[in-house]
């Protein structure tokens, strides 16, 4: 099992930055793929960025690609998210997922294949 503790939302204006972090903790994490998922007021979750276990590969959403990085310390059971540009329309609580499954090849975008979730972390961009 691997349990997630999300941190650095926060209260940006629109242009400015921010760096999320996951802090996992249990066995497998090094051999997770993990994804960061993003959730607006009504809306339902949305894939933003991944990174398969080996950091190796990533993936990002339209959305956010050429803005937001995706990294991962698995020295330090840590997967980050940095967000530039931030824009008003980024605003959601935003969470990190494990991969159900071991080592997968490929990235999954559907949050039914994220088994294990953070309690997720604000982000609000004023505009």
């Amino acid at each position: 099992q691997v349990q997630l503790v999300e941190s650095g939302g926060g209260l940006v204006q629109a242009g400015g930055s921010l760096r999320l972090s996951c802090a996992a903790s249990g066995r497998t994490f090094s051999s997770s793929n993990m994804g960061w998922f993003r959730q607006a007021p009504g809306k339902e979750h949305e894939f933003v960025a991944g990174i398969t276990w080996s950091g190796g590969r990533t993936y990002y959403a339209d959305s956010v690609k050429g803005r937001f990085t995706i990294s991962r310390d698995n020295a330090m059971n840590t997967v980050y998210l940095q967000m530039n540009s931030l824009k008003f329309e980024d605003t959601a609580v935003y969470y990190c997922a494990a991969d159900r499954y071991p080592r997968r090849e490929y990235l999954r975008y559907s949050k039914y294949e994220y088994a294990y979730w953070g309690q997720g972390t604000q982000v609000t961009v004023s505009s």
